[in-house]
């Protein structure tokens, strides 16, 4: 009986190290599961024409680990500007471009 133990003992040492290395590595990453285009809501709290940048009050952004909270962004392209307005709810996406925060995507949500 006390062999078996032992045996047991022992094959669970020699495979725990295995068993954590595939527990941590069977899933794939946070960063990597979440979109960059993933779809965000928000409200247009300003839009600025002239800076080419957007004020929105948005959900979480959970690919840019980036908690609920109004912010300032840059727009990709600044005709995105033309399709929405102060008030507005909307749906878009958000990425890190050359350093800033910057929309991708923007519309207004139906």
């Amino acid at each position: 009986m006390k062999t078996i133990a032992k045996l047991a003992f022992v094959t669970a040492i020699l495979a725990a190290p295995f068993s954590l290395y595939a527990g941590s590595h069977s899933a794939a990453p946070a960063s990597a599961s979440s979109s960059a285009n993933e779809k965000t809501e928000g409200e247009v709290r300003k839009v600025d024409k002239d800076a080419k940048k957007i004020t929105i009050k948005h959900a979480e952004l959970k690919h840019l680990e980036m908690p609920a909270m109004t912010m300032v962004f840059q727009v990709k392209n600044p005709a995105m500007l033309d399709k929405v307005k102060q008030g507005d709810k909307v749906i878009f996406v958000a990425e890190k471009v050359g350093g800033q925060f910057t929309v991708t995507q923007i519309e207004a949500k139906q």
